[in-house]
């Protein structure tokens, strides 16, 4: 049985990494298509559609952020090549090379090698119907909910199924994959009215330096998006000592810990000790460099003094008010996160501090 569960365990593991790898990918293509890097293209007489030139991408990933060097961004594409995401028009060079080759994604070309699993990711991802919506059930409502009935209904639809039992065999393997599963995990799929979630957030905007992690993708936390930047320490006290998203903060040095708990009302009493600023992060490559913790209102836990947060004037026992104006004083890191995580690369914030912090 042990065996059993080992193989169920990495057969999920490797479903989601693929599917991490496909949503990156095709965030990145939608993104090409939209700056007209993806075009048409001449060579020799003849016309390549939908295609881009390996020099002029590198070029704009490096332009974007996406890289900060031209070896990390051949290293970036090298594996979407290497999962069958993009391929040489001619198919005559395995390896991603800073020429002018013109390579194409797979998507565009219809030679895209998908299983069932993987290509449900990719449909729901791009399908712009109400498949997904925040529905109640049991006393309680969910959000980007599906109902498993219409999950059929849309895949018999598309033609990617051919009969309802397929279907529901499809659901059945996405589940016990970890791909979805039950609103409150009481069932498991069934042709029916019972409602199930996505566990990969399609929204989150993805980076293309995820694609680097060396064990597997980075995991979808509430830090991802501010995860801090590795330094080399010195051992002195000046050091900062930064964190990877898969682990808690344990010592940051030079950082002040928040003194109390401050409650909405307090932030906003009239004659207050706090005061109001606004910063603009435009993150990098990397992220956007800060910490976020805590609970109506949650505060600034560590800022990377290189990132792009400590830049734009962000700093520690700060207190988030707004992101991208919208009011977060009554919600928790974990909501403040995904509102990151769904949101643009450029983040407004406004956080008050108290002046005697």
């Amino acid at each position: 049985m042990d065996g059993i569960g080992n193989t169920m365990q990495k057969k999920a593991a490797e479903l989601e990494r693929m599917a991490e790898v496909l949503v990156t990918g095709e965030q990145l293509r939608l993104r090409l298509h939209e700056g007209k890097v993806i075009k048409d293209r001449r060579h020799h007489l003849r016309t390549y559609p939908n295609c881009f030139v390996a020099k002029e991408l590198i070029d704009w990933l490096m332009e974007h952020k996406e890289a900060s060097d031209r070896d990390t961004a051949i290293r970036l594409m090298q594996k979407l090549l290497d999962q069958s995401i993009i391929h040489h028009v001619c198919d005559e060079h395995r390896e991603f090379k800073d020429l002018k080759l013109f390579y194409r994604f797979r998507k565009d070309d219809g030679t895209f090698p998908l299983d069932n699993e993987a290509k449900s990711d990719l449909l729901l991802m791009n399908t712009e119907n109400n498949l997904l919506q925040t529905r109640e059930e049991e006393d309680g409502a969910y959000e980007q909910t599906l109902v498993a009935s219409e999950f059929i209904d849309w895949l018999l639809q598309e033609g990617e199924i051919a009969t309802r039992e397929e279907a529901e065999q499809l659901g059945r393997r996405l589940l016990e994959h970890g791909i979805i599963q039950h609103v409150t995990n009481k069932h498991h799929f069934g042709d029916g009215p019972l409602l199930y979630q996505f566990r990969m957030n399609f929204r989150r905007r993805r980076r293309l330096m995820e694609l680097l992690a060396e064990r597997g993708r980075i995991p979808e936390s509430h830090d991802s998006p501010f995860c801090l930047r590795k330094q080399n320490s010195d051992g002195g006290n000046t050091s900062f000592l930064s964190v990877s998203p898969t682990k808690e903060i344990k010592v940051v040095m030079g950082a002040r810990l928040l003194k109390r708990q401050i409650s909405p009302e307090e932030l906003q009493a009239p004659g207050g000790p706090f005061t109001k600023k606004t910063v603009t992060i435009v993150g990098d490559a990397v992220g956007w460099g800060f910490v976020v913790r805590g609970s109506k209102p949650c505060h600034i836990q560590a800022v990377d003094p290189s990132g792009p947060a400590a830049a734009a004037g962000m700093k520690v026992c700060q207190f988030v008010v707004s992101v991208n104006g919208q009011s977060v004083l009554s919600m928790d890191y974990r909501t403040v996160s995904d509102l990151i995580l769904t949101g643009p690369r450029t983040v407004v914030m406004e956080v008050m501090e108290e002046v005697s912090c």
